[in-house]
């Protein structure tokens, strides 16, 4: 959670992350109106196709790297979407995100972990309730390093079940389109504050019915998650 409205948080991830103007800038922008403060920020560090063990640790904790004079108070760590389908794919992202996570730990910062969202049948790597492996693999991963786990693949469940007709993939069935971009970034301010998303003026040209159910649906998500890690 926020200790103070002024708080500097660092995106590390893939494609995902960057598609649709980035979801850092959508998440900055909806804190900011929250908390009626512009100082806060947030950074990227992004490598396409990538997985979490792709990013050098040390030089992403190295603040300077990022114009900054002290360390960001926040880390967002999102790995690749195929590091779910395999126990070995797990067992790697599990490990590397412990190391991670300790690392920046011991210099003051919290650490997340940012849950991705299924594939769609047009990706062809699509499996029926991957979302089960996806949970598996960020609830395990988030309790042996120490960090809290964002729902964004239960928010895309969540809005899918309730209106099957929302598109928030593109064609290939992997990228998030807008809504998606959307959905997730509002998951994720969900997670930051404790507070739900609903009637924040932010949309960055989503439409209002659009806006009002991805919102919705994020702080779903959010309770949802909270309701599974008590139940771990």
């Amino acid at each position: 959670m926020f200790a103070n409205a002024s708080e500097k948080i660092l995106f590390v991830g893939n494609s995902y992350l960057y598609y649709n103007d980035s979801v850092h800038n959508h998440v900055e922008n909806l804190l900011r109106e929250h908390y009626e403060n512009e100082s806060i920020d947030t950074k990227l560090t992004a490598i396409g196709g990538s997985k979490l063990q792709h990013h050098n640790i040390d030089q992403i904790l190295n603040y300077r790297n990022f114009n900054l004079n002290k360390p960001v108070d926040k880390i967002i760590f999102q790995g690749g979407s195929s590091e779910v389908i395999t126990a070995k794919s797990r067992e790697n992202f599990a490990a590397t995100a412990k190391n991670y996570s300790e690392k920046a730990q011991a210099m003051g910062i919290e650490t997340y972990l940012y849950m991705t969202h299924a594939y769609r049948d047009s990706d062809a790597r699509y499996e029926e309730n991957l979302i089960e492996k996806i949970k598996l693999t960020y609830y395990k991963a988030g309790e042996i390093s120490n960090s809290t786990v964002i729902p964004v693949g239960i928010a895309f469940e969540i809005a899918y079940e309730k209106n099957p007709n929302i598109k928030l993939h593109l064609r290939d069935g992997t990228h998030p389109n807008m809504l998606g971009t959307y959905l997730a970034s509002s998951t994720i301010f969900a997670t930051l504050t404790g507070a739900s998303p609903e009637g924040l003026e932010y949309d960055y040209m989503v439409r209002v019915n659009d806006k009002a159910f991805l919102q919705k649906v994020a702080w779903l998500a959010y309770l949802q998650n909270e309701k599974n890690l008590k139940s771990e």
